[in-house]
């Protein structure tokens, strides 16, 4: 658990979210609160969710600086016995099978399939929902259901999305993840990248990678000689979440504008990687 006293507001919903005073988007400012009291400390002081098209971020330590004030970075940290026990590091959590195979159904009104049945037809959309495992949330109406399998067969998790089935553009503020539907007392969330457990079959193959699910998913059709996987964000992008791609030839796809932050991260992959272009 972190001891800084004053963090990043926790997602609970669009209400813990906010217009950016920078770019004016609504929903998409994130204020720092003060983990003592509970409260923000101030409405411009947060970061915009927009790291590549705003990138607006107002720390505390501005915000004290600028008034003069002291910041107290530190939170209290719990006394065990004479000394502090250091937190053990926590196992990752699993997504139960029987959860992942009841979400294998209802695609004719999976508004993503839908979209995909739209543009490549039926027998296509078939393969792809069985490539990727493609699921059906029943959240909202149509969700998707992305799950990340890791090599071993592991389900770490499941983001859910909605996306408009003639456009396949996302729905804004339709996102979340599958476990939280699930009697879980302490999830702990450990990503993989989407599409992970596709590098079993063939280790040779080269692999390209991407952001979205979504883009992965359709280039996968395009480019058949790549294997296609997706970060689910472009902060997601770590050598700790690439380990698998050890020993293989990458290339990397970034997002517009993103071009400079992955070939940065792409050099600390040549690492462990056989080659990386970008």
């Amino acid at each position: 658990m972190t001891n800084h006293r004053y963090i990043l507001e926790p997602y609970n919903g669009p209400a813990t979210r906010y217009r950016c005073p920078e770019c004016g988007k609504n929903r998409e400012f994130t204020r720092y609160i003060d983990r003592e009291t509970g409260n923000h400390i101030a409405d411009h002081v947060g970061r915009c969710n927009r790291e590549v098209n705003c990138g607006y971020h107002f720390t505390p330590k501005q915000y004290f600086q600028n008034k003069g004030m002291p910041i107290s970075r530190s939170y209290p940290k719990p006394i065990v016995g004479p000394r502090t026990v250091p937190e053990k590091a926590k196992t990752p959590s699993y997504i139960p099978m029987e959860t992942f195979r009841a979400s294998l159904k209802g695609y004719e009104g999976n508004h993503f399939v839908q979209y995909l049945v739209g543009q490549f037809g039926l027998e296509l959309t078939n393969k792809l929902i069985a490539l990727y495992f493609i699921g059906t949330s029943k959240h909202w109406l149509g969700a998707t259901v992305f799950w990340q399998i890791d090599q071993r067969g592991r389900i770490r998790a499941g983001k859910v999305m909605d996306y408009g089935p003639v456009t396949g553009h996302r729905v804004k503020d339709r996102i979340t993840w599958a476990h939280k539907f699930i009697n879980f007392s302490d999830f702990n969330l450990d990503q993989c990248l989407f599409g992970e457990h596709l590098l079993k079959a063939d280790r040779n193959k080269p692999v390209a990678l991407v952001e979205s699910e979504k883009t992965a998913i359709i280039d996968s059709i395009y480019f058949p000689q790549f294997i296609w996987l997706a970060t689910g964000g472009f902060k997601n992008l770590t050598v700790q979440k690439c380990e698998a791609l050890r020993g293989r030839h990458v290339v990397l796809w970034p997002d517009l504008n993103c071009f400079d932050k992955w070939s940065k991260i792409a050099k600390m992959l040549n690492a462990i990687c056989m080659s990386v272009k970008v």
